[in-house]
């Protein structure tokens, strides 16, 4: 018995430190944050099962997709390609080009009264009717767009993975690592294909940076960031006494963290706007 026992913690701790090493190893940067993340899964891969992912998404009989000659549909499209163009000229300046070299952008409105927006990696980007009453303007939905292309651009979604594989076991982390199937299954889930709604949920640290990102982005791409402080604002009266928050403020920081962290953020966000 004693014997059997001894082995188990043996294993134990060789497995906990595989596992820690593994994490150290396999670490890179967060652009604009410098904030060292977890990458044990294969970003590409990531992207390729994204792109198959949004495209099964765009072509379900439930996905509503608004047509591309709307007034609406033209402003995300619009105001997602502003944000691309910036945050592309940034990341090649700043020696993070290879890290987008293979995004191919994609904007498209999705008719739902959910309040909801999402970015997956590789630049393939959804809004739902649902948030443009809160956005209400141009700099409102660049707050939104800007929030949800910095979780791409920080590889927020393939650090969750990362974490997940983490706490499965490195016998895990390296299987999502080396089978496209994995990836499906982890897109799939993430973004709802299949006719559902998508929610993604982040870690509050995650939602933080990519609010810090997102104003410097939509500054790059022309918006004024201070604008963002009033979005939020709207955010959080249009999630007011609900008992269920909107998706996109599913698992979030609280209004009052955010906004303030924002405003905290604003002057670093400045430097980055050039507009009137």
């Amino acid at each position: 018995m004693l014997g059997d026992k001894l082995i188990t913690m043996k294993k134990t701790v060789i497995f906990g430190m595989a596992t820690a090493l593994l994490a150290i190893s396999s670490c890179s940067t967060v652009p604009l944050t410098g904030r060292s993340r977890l990458s044990l899964v294969d970003e590409s891969q990531l992207q390729q099962q994204a792109a198959i992912g949004y495209a099964q998404l765009l072509s379900d009989p439930q996905t509503k997709v608004v047509s591309a000659s709307s007034t609406n549909a033209q402003m995300v499209k619009r105001v997602g390609q502003k944000i691309a163009s910036a945050v592309t000229q940034y990341m090649n300046q700043n020696d993070y080009g290879d890290q987008i070299a293979n995004y191919k952008w994609e904007y498209n409105l999705i008719d739902s009264k959910e309040i909801n927006a999402w970015c997956m990696p590789g630049g393939k980007i959804a809004v739902y009717t649902g948030i443009l009453p809160v956005t209400k303007d141009e700099a409102g939905l660049a707050t939104v767009m800007g929030h949800e292309v910095a979780h791409a651009i920080a590889q927020h979604s393939a650090e969750r993975a990362s974490q997940m594989t983490v706490a499965q076991g490195v016998g895990a982390a390296v299987g999502v690592a080396s089978s496209n199937s994995k990836y499906a299954q982890y897109i799939n889930a993430a973004y709802g294909i299949g006719g559902q709604l998508a929610i993604l949920s982040y870690g509050r640290s995650q939602e933080l940076e990519a609010d810090k990102m997102g104003l410097a982005f939509m500054a790059m791409a022309g918006y004024n960031p201070n604008n963002a402080v009033a979005f939020w604002q709207r955010m959080a009266q249009a999630s007011a006494g609900s008992q269920k928050p909107p998706a996109f403020l599913s698992t979030h920081p609280t209004d009052e963290t955010r906004i303030a962290q924002i405003q905290k953020a604003l002057p670093e966000a400045m430097k980055y706007y050039k507009g009137k």
